[in-house]
């Protein structure tokens, strides 16, 4: 099982104004997604940002949602899981998501993603975990990252 022990600790960006962040969540996995949404409400409550959540059916819809709201928030920080299964449909939504989210942050929006791409249940588990590989609270610390570079370069 892997562990935090051997990531660098993030220094969180200072900011002008509070960022106002959506989480964006797919929550077909209660359990998972509750700890990613745990993991990035403590990293986004270290700044002060203010933050909203809204669910959407499944990881496909994520970068939908996103772009729709785009106008209204600072940041995003997309939480969801894909579990393999039987057929190719996880290769689907995997890469789909992945990519539509990248597109939308070529655009110049600026998204954590957090949506676990895992070949079973325990894999999900222990990376959406706050206290093991905590990858909510990383996708909310690249969303900050981001949104502090465009205010740098804006």
């Amino acid at each position: 099982m892997a562990t935090n022990q051997n990531k660098k600790a993030q220094k969180l960006p200072s900011f002008i104004y509070y960022p106002s962040i959506l989480l964006v969540v797919a929550p077909y996995y209660e359990e998972i997604t509750n700890a990613l949404i745990e993991g990035a409400t403590v990293v986004l409550r270290k700044v002060n940002a203010t933050i909203e959540v809204i669910e959407v059916p499944g990881a496909l819809e994520i970068p939908t949602a996103i772009h729709l709201a785009s106008k209204n928030f600072s940041g995003f920080v997309a939480l969801g899981c894909v579990i393999r299964g039987e057929t190719s449909h996880y290769e689907t939504v995997a890469n789909e998501s992945s990519r539509s989210l990248s597109n939308l942050g070529l655009q110049g929006v600026c998204i954590g993603n957090g949506v676990l791409t895992v070949e079973n249940y325990a894999q999900a588990r222990d990376r959406a975990d706050p206290s093991s590989q905590d990858k909510g609270g990383g996708a909310a610390e690249a969303a900050l990252c981001l949104i502090a570079l465009k205010e740098k370069f804006s």
